[in-house]
């Protein structure tokens, strides 16, 4: 048997129309606390749980709307006691990753529904766009703030903000560590739902593998490199060079390589390497900045790293005061120091 789930009197699901101009007299979204029975227009968050662990940005997803969800996946019971802000959830346990049958059986359980909110994970990229196709609603991508009839959003690696406007309910994705979460007392309510899973086309997982931290994406890399102004201010061509020698040092530690804005508008690091409010979201938990003042567009996309070392010649620098370690040093000259003494003549064998 299905349980119930939030409905949203008088909506009528269908495509929206968006826009690109800016809703002066938008209101952020109302996010009622639910009763027993979640109250009427509540979105709810949709969370995607593998082995109990909940992506990033799944807290303030769930805080969005009000502390309502519905997980899917794997261990929902166990990631439920992960998310601080949850008060009543959905679980639906539907073993491995399969979002194209997901989203039609999700399509019956949620026709009703709200605001439906994800997010901005890669198995939320992935979900959202099946699950509004399947809703026959709008999907607004990339969002950083929501409003009564739309959201706010952004574009082009963060160069573009926007609003957006639809009618009627929607499936957003969100953009992580912009709102933070709060936790709420007491312990959440609970309820399984059974989904009947139709068969359909939809990807097969053959086999999990490590990802290539030199393009793994950002947002899932445990290891990062920061490269800032200080590391590149030589300009071309040793901001090139400076770039290089860093992937080749985080390739010898395992790690991915990041970058400041100024960087990446420099074109030395691609876009998809940029941390910050109107990049990519990263929470890693070691995060080594070489150069890195750290201005607030950029410690805004960090996340909560469980340590920092700055590498900066300012002693001063917001980087710093923020570091568990702070090296008071020229970052191009360490780095090349580092690579000294971790890469050989064969990097291939590392």
């Amino acid at each position: 048997m299905t349980a119930p789930v939030p409905s949203q009197a008088g909506a009528q699901p269908g495509p929206g129309t968006t826009g690109g101009t800016a809703d002066a007299t938008a209101q952020p979204l109302t996010r009622p606390a639910p009763e027993p029975g979640p109250a009427s227009g509540c979105p709810l968050a949709v969370v995607v749980v593998r082995d109990g662990i909940v992506p990033l940005g799944a807290d303030e997803a769930v805080a969005e709307a009000g502390g309502a969800a519905l997980l899917i996946g794997s261990g929902t019971k166990e990631a439920a006691a992960e998310l601080p802000p949850l008060r009543r959830a959905w679980l639906a346990e539907a073993g491995a990753f399969a979002p194209a049958r997901w989203a039609a059986a999700l399509a019956g359980v949620l026709a009703d529904a709200g605001p439906l909110l994800l997010p901005a994970s890669p198995d939320g990229r992935d979900l959202a766009p099946r699950l509004a196709a399947a809703l026959g609603r709008p999907l607004l991508a990339g969002v950083t703030a929501l409003r009564e009839h739309g959201a706010d959003l952004i574009r082009y690696g963060g160069r573009l903000a926007m609003t957006a406007t639809v009618s009627g309910s929607f499936v957003a994705t969100l953009q992580p560590g912009i709102r933070g979460a709060e936790a709420v007392p007491g312990e959440p309510e609970l309820t399984e739902v059974d989904l009947e899973l139709p068969q359909c086309p939809d990807v097969e997982v053959l086999e999990v593998l490590p990802p290539d931290p030199a393009t793994a994406d950002l947002a899932e890399a445990p290891r990062i490199l920061g490269a800032g102004a200080g590391l590149t201010r030589g300009g071309e061509p040793s901001g090139t060079a400076a770039i290089d020698l860093l992937g080749r040092v985080a390739a010898a530690l395992g790690a991915s390589v990041g970058a400041t804005r100024v960087v990446t508008d420099a074109g030395w690091a691609d876009y998809q390497r940029q941390i910050g409010a109107t990049g990519v979201v990263a929470d890693p938990d070691l995060y080594i900045a070489f150069g890195v003042s750290g201005a607030a567009q950029h410690t805004g996309g960090l996340g909560a790293p469980e340590h920092i070392v700055s590498v900066n010649l300012d002693p001063s620098c917001p980087m710093t005061a923020m570091a568990d370690l702070g090296i008071v040093t020229d970052a191009a000259a360490l780095l090349r120091e580092l690579a000294d003494r971790l890469l050989t003549a064969d990097e291939g064998e590392r």
